[in-house]
């Protein structure tokens, strides 16, 4: 192929989405690694003593085209994926981390690093000079440069092994949610689903041109047979499939894989001279060492824990009075609990979707946005999509300035992973002079419209597109110098605030009547099912947090010790949750195999920093709550000390400057009503 005719090696701005071909990806690859070295050659072989500028500087903007490339190639492999792109993947990911290798055991560049690193104290460097010099210097420390040559082999040898094993398994846990399908022709296996759930039900199986009725595990379309579905034998059958994927022994199964993984991220931790993965992977946080995160997960156990207990009592006996279950199982927990919540608060999910249709949603989300930021979203119908639902905005400041360009993508696909995310196309820096403003895109796979309706929200995906959005808000607002200190690029457990912060409007009456209005009346969500809407917001808080407890324990068993002595996937999980755990354990399936947060996204010895966030969202909210959520005063310190500063400082730095002192965890549990109000 010329390479004339690879749209991915010119110059662009925004992605050249039509015009890119599976075929352009490997070439452009190829070159934009060859063009990277070379950017790197002319580091190592200047005869200039080594200088800021010249070496940590140039680093830092070396690689842009390549940068961008793998940008739009793994968020492709995410959105809208194919067998043809899954194969790419499997071929340019070695050579990226080969690439990667080849920078970070780069004896020479290393040297010229360690020159700059050491003159630090003489440099009278900026705040966010000083910040980078200690990244890139840290960088290389932390991924092999000081090993002796036989020990950078085997790390190279580590790392290219991760890389294929972590794509193997997200590529099997996506082949296992697309294998299955629940196909039901009887009409009363569907007794207690809500009509939209239904027709959505009916229109998948007319797309597989069946006859009836089709449920996946598609969250859209799993989450509410969960819910309302009566057929307590149908439940168990997709609550089972749910949680056994790639773990049925067959060719996508991850056992292996997930052994694998933790087998050699611990070597490689070993081998850089950290006792575990977690220790690793820790000293780059907020949390800094396992001991911490593993007493922050247990303080707020101790908490949540006998709640947990309780609510789990109240919920088995509503269960045994409503159909006398004797015994609550894991494929009756959505079911009775939605029933419960009904009872309780005389609420549930398909009374509040009316007034959450989702073109109402997203302008509502762009006008808190804009009563707190003061930012404009325009859309725009002349850039370039990887699919005709992308929808695309440019965000403008108050004074009519381009800020950001965004994406939005928001309904399930074939080729699309579950779950929501944010991503970005093209990331902000200030090269030559000239500020580059960022492309962001969310991602989410929300409820689509059918023949009858609009695409209505439940209220648990309303919060999930302000949660997204709250993260795109942090790459859109980024106002750094340097591309590997902007928008999102911060410490793990810090890059949740943002997001999770952005959920308590979705919760707020003067948010609300912003957007929340029925579809079809045009009527404003009435105030008592806003009060509902609060009121029910604590309901079995206990249970979910020790779910998410569960969770980081886990994550922290898998990579806070020595895996070597694990065969056996099941038995080591089950024996983690074994603190945290409600109902009876299920033999036919495990959460290992498809837990794409650890084994496949970056959340490894990481998960834990959801809850560790939500200290630092809850006491944050507090700040706006007491003078009021739409404080133009406060959202500029937001704006101006967290979302606009990237990771050009620490994390703890920045948010002191915005609060005025540390965040404190009683403001969480007081949310969570684990504690009583002060």
């Amino acid at each position: 192929m010329n390479i004339a005719d690879n749209p991915l090696l010119q110059p662009f701005n925004e992605a050249p989405f039509s015009s890119i071909k599976n075929e352009h990806f490997k070439p452009a690859f190829e070159k934009a690694i060859r063009m990277a070295r070379e950017e790197i050659n002319a580091i190592t072989q200047s005869t200039e003593a080594p200088t800021f500028e010249n070496t940590i500087v140039a680093l830092d903007y070396s690689g842009l085209q390549l940068d961008r490339i793998s940008s739009i190639f793994f968020n492709l492999n995410s959105a809208e994926t194919n067998e043809e792109i899954q194969k790419i993947a499997q071929e340019v990911s070695p050579l990226l981390s080969e690439f990667g290798n080849d920078i970070t055991l780069n004896e020479h560049l290393f040297a010229r690093v360690k020159s700059v690193y050491d003159q630090k104290d003489t440099l009278n460097l900026s705040v966010e000079e000083n910040t980078l010099l200690e990244k890139s210097y840290k960088s290389f420390a932390r991924n092999g440069a000081n090993l002796p040559e036989d020990k950078k082999t085997r790390l190279r040898e580590i790392d290219a092994a991760l890389a294929k094993l972590k794509l193997t398994f997200g590529e099997n846990v996506l082949a296992e949610t697309n294998a299955y399908e629940l196909h039901l022709t009887d009409e009363s296996d569907l007794d207690g689903l809500p009509e939209s759930a239904k027709e959505a039900a009916a229109n998948e199986a007319e797309r597989r041109e069946k006859k009836g009725w089709v449920v996946t595990l598609d969250y859209p379309s799993y989450i509410p047979f969960m819910k309302y579905a009566k057929n307590r034998a149908l439940r168990k059958e997709l609550s089972i499939a749910f949680g056994s994927k790639a773990f049925k022994g067959n060719e996508f199964d991850n056992q292996e894989n997930v052994l694998q993984i933790a087998q050699l991220r611990h070597e490689r931790a070993n081998l850089l001279g950290y006792k575990t993965h977690a220790h690793f992977v820790l000293e780059e946080r907020m949390a800094e060492t396992p001991e911490k995160v593993i007493s922050f997960l247990n303080t707020l156990l101790e908490k949540a824990k006998p709640a947990a207990k309780r609510e789990f009592a109240q919920l088995e006996n509503f269960a045994k009075a409503e159909d006398n279950i004797d015994h609550l199982q894991k494929w009756d927990s959505a079911y009775y609990s939605e029933k419960l919540k009904q009872k309780l608060f005389s609420l549930d999910d398909e009374q509040l979707k009316p007034y959450f249709k989702l073109e109402n949603v997203i302008t509502g989300v762009f006008k808190v946005a804009e009563k707190l930021f003061g930012l404009q979203f325009e859309e725009v119908f002349t850039v370039d999509t990887y699919h005709k639902e992308v929808k695309t905005y440019h965000v403008l400041d108050a004074d009519g300035s381009f800020i950001s360009l965004f994406y939005a993508d928001f309904h399930p696909r074939k080729g699309k992973r579950g779950g929501a995310w944010m991503t970005s196309f093209k990331s902000q820096m200030i090269k030559d002079g000239v500020n580059e403003r960022p492309h962001v895109s969310n991602v989410c796979n929300f409820t689509p419209s059918t023949s009858s309706k609009p695409s209505l929200l439940t209220f648990n995906e309303v919060t999930t597109l302000f949660h997204e959005f709250g993260h795109g808000l942090h790459g859109m607002l980024a106002n750094t110098t340097f591309p590997s200190l902007s928008g999102t690029s911060v410490y793990w457990d810090f890059v949740e605030l943002p997001s999770q912060i952005l959920e308590n409007w979705c919760y707020e009456k003067e948010a609300l009547e912003l957007f929340a209005t029925h579809y079809e009346t045009g009527e404003v969500i009435p105030m008592e099912l806003v009060q509902k809407i609060k009121d029910s917001a604590t309901f079995q808080e206990g249970m979910q947090t020790l779910r998410q407890i569960s969770f980081g324990l886990m994550d922290m068993a898998w990579h806070g010790q020595d895996p070597s002595e694990i065969s056996d996937v099941k038995a080591f999980e089950t024996q983690a949750f074994a603190e945290t755990r409600l109902y009876p354990e299920t033999p036919e399936t495990c959460m290992s195999t498809s837990f794409s947060h650890i084994f496949q996204g970056g959340y490894a010895a990481g998960y834990y920093s959801y809850k560790w966030a939500e200290v630092l969202d809850a006491d944050a909210f507090e700040y706006f709550k007491e003078n009021g959520i739409f404080n133009v005063e406060i959202a500029q310190k937001f704006k101006e000390h967290v979302l606009s500063k990237g990771g050009t400082e620490n994390p703890m730095t920045l948010y002191k400057r915005f609060r005025g002192k540390e965040p404190q965890p009683e403001a969480l549990l007081r949310r969570a009503g684990l504690i009583q109000e002060k």
